[in-house]
């Protein structure tokens, strides 16, 4: 954030002196192509065969002279100008790394399969996105297997939220509905908000429309009862408030924009749920990890080759430090064994002791004397074969 406040001051300083010399240059100009028209009126003015007297001849210097003087000021200013736009660059240089490849490994995708996954989660990325021509056009060129159903699945979804977008309720009521029972079960709330909205929207347009709107909750709202009462009870209650304007009532917060935000991402998460997919497709997760990670990573990687130990970190299932990518990133527990302070891996999984604690493998088997081991944490004695691996 430092580098990109730094790059910015430097632009705002171009765009400063580029809204100054271009005033000046135009108020210049306007001034000089004025004296310029004046003088052209004074000689068409004078009659045939006359001869200039020597002022009108000084002036005629003058006027040459002037324009010299102008033109020359404003290409001073124009070379001053390249050397402003010039430190950006060296900015963008001084605060940023260009050379990335030093925090990555080349031979990650050599493999075909590693490429067919990368194929995949590229072309469900632009399904996702709404963008099926791109990505049947990768799917073509780069074979990949697509599910059958997936492509059609999302490109309803995203019609549904494009819809959404312009306060549209109908294709998502008519995709609640025929969910109702899939979205009773993840016990969500989507298909009551989107009758809410509903309701809403009709009581905005008026007391003309008020029959109308009370129709529509005893047509929808008698099966979220149970659920919903209390927020029932209050759009009953703006009944009352539609002939003088709901707006001046006390249910005036009903008739903000947040619905209309709430409802989209109301609709995208159970959707998602039912899916049985992330919010965020797997590429946008990966890449919002990598910007994350990458500033710590490059930190890192430049004291390593200060201190000329960059080998430790070459070919590793790992990274050198750990960074916090946020809890909205965490999709699954981790354990670190309290004895040797590290995560567990495939290769050294995490060990329950009969009296119940949990090492890693390594730590079991440094611990482990022959075929017996205390315990690190109580004095129970027992033999290391006795421990039993688990999952998380």
């Amino acid at each position: 954030m430092d580098a990109c406040c730094a790059v910015e001051r430097e632009v705002d300083r171009v765009l400063s002196k580029f809204g100054i010399i271009g005033e000046h240059a135009s108020r210049t100009l306007c001034d000089l192509i004025a004296y310029i028209q004046g003088l052209k009126l004074e000689l068409e003015a004078a009659p045939d065969g006359h001869i200039l007297s020597p002022i009108q001849s000084g002036l005629l210097k003058h006027a040459m002279v002037k324009v010299k003087d102008t033109v020359s000021r404003l290409a001073t200013d124009h070379r001053d100008l390249h050397s402003t736009v010039s430190k950006v660059g060296k900015a963008v240089d001084r605060n940023f790394t260009a050379d990335f490849a030093v925090t990555s490994r080349d031979d990650i995708f050599n493999e075909q399969e590693k490429l067919a996954v990368l194929n995949k989660v590229v072309y469900q990325h632009f399904c996702r996105q709404g963008m099926q021509d791109v990505a049947n056009e990768l799917a073509k060129e780069a074979s990949v297997k697509i599910e059958c159903g997936s492509s059609e699945t999302f490109m309803e979804l995203n019609h549904i939220l494009e819809s959404l977008k312009n306060k549209e309720l109908e294709p998502a009521l008519a995709w609640a509905t025929a969910l109702h029972d899939n979205l009773e079960a993840i016990n969500s709330t989507l298909e009551f908000k989107l009758h809410r909205l509903k309701f809403i929207e009709l009581l905005k347009q008026g007391a003309a429309y008020q029959t109308e709107a009370i129709a529509y909750a005893r047509l929808h709202f008698g099966q979220f009862v149970k659920r919903h009462e209390k927020d029932i009870q209050m759009l009953m209650g703006m009944l009352l408030f539609v002939p003088n304007g709901i707006s001046s009532s006390p249910y005036h917060f009903m008739l903000d924009n947040e619905m209309w935000i709430e409802i989209y991402e109301v609709f995208t998460l159970d959707a998602c749920n039912l899916l049985g997919v992330s919010v965020d497709s797997p590429l946008a997760t990966c890449v919002n990890a990598g910007c994350t990670a990458i500033p710590a990573l490059l930190n890192i990687k430049q004291v390593m080759m200060q201190r000329q130990v960059t080998g430790i970190w070459n070919g590793k299932d790992e990274l050198p430090i750990e960074i916090d990518l946020g809890t909205d990133k965490r999709y699954h527990s981790m354990f670190a064994c309290p004895i040797l302070r590290q995560q567990s891996t495939e290769s050294n999984p995490p060990m329950r002791l009969l009296c119940g604690h949990v090492i890693s493998r390594d730590a079991l088997t440094k611990l482990s004397s022959g075929n017996k081991m205390k315990c690190p944490y109580c004095p129970i004695e027992q033999s290391p074969t006795d421990a039993k691996l688990i999952f998380f």
